[in-house]
C-alpha cells in the first residue's frame, strides 16, 4: 500500500513539474510571437525605406540589381511571417507542424536561388540547392499525401 502511495505521489510531482514545462513552452512561444512580429514590422520599414531610396535615386540601368534586392527583402518577409505562422500554430495546438516548416524551408531556399549571383558561386552551390529543394519538395508531397489520406 506504501509503494502505491509513493507511486501515485510520485506521479503527481512528475505531472505538477510536465506542466511547469508547458506553461514554459507557451511563455516561450508568445515571446518569440511577439519578437517575431517586431522583426516582420522592421522589415517592412527596411523594405520601404530601401524601395524609396533606391527606385527613386537609382539611375535607371541599375533597376535590375535593385529589383533583386527588392525580391530577397520580400521573401525575408514572407520567410518571418512564415515562422510566425509555425510559433503560432504551435501556441493552438502544442504540436509542430511539420509541413509549415517544409514551405518555410522551401521559401528559403526560393529566396536564395532568386537572389542568388550565379558568376560568385560554384557549380557545387548550384547542385547543393538542387538537392536540398528536390529533398524538400518530396517532403512536402510525402506530408501532404499523408495528411489528405488522414482527412478522409
Amino acid at each position: 500500500m506504501k509503494k502505491l502511495m509513493r507511486q501515485i505521489l510520485g506521479a503527481t510531482k512528475d505531472e505538477n513539474f510536465m506542466h511547469i514545462i508547458e506553461n514554459i513552452e507557451v511563455l516561450v512561444s508568445k515571446v518569440l510571437s511577439i519578437f517575431m512580429v517586431v522583426v516582420i514590422l522592421v522589415a517592412i520599414g527596411d523594405l520601404a525605406v530601401f524601395i524609396f531610396r533606391e527606385l527613386l535615386t537609382a539611375p535607371y540601368a541599375k533597376f535590375n540589381t535593385t529589383l533583386y534586392k527588392i525580391f530577397g527583402l520580400f521573401l525575408n518577409i514572407l520567410i518571418a511571417l512564415e515562422i510566425l505562422e509555425n510559433i503560432t500554430a504551435y501556441l493552438r495546438k502544442h504540436v509542430f507542424q511539420v509541413e509549415l516548416v517544409i514551405v518555410t524551408s522551401l521559401i528559403a531556399v526560393a529566396r536564395k536561388i532568386i537572389i542568388l549571383d550565379l558568376e560568385k558561386v560554384g557549380g557545387v552551390d548550384i547542385i547543393g540547392l538542387g538537392i536540398a529543394i528536390l529533398a524538400l519538395s518530396i517532403s512536402y508531397l510525402i506530408i501532404r499525401l499523408s495528411n489528405d489520406r488522414n482527412t478522409r
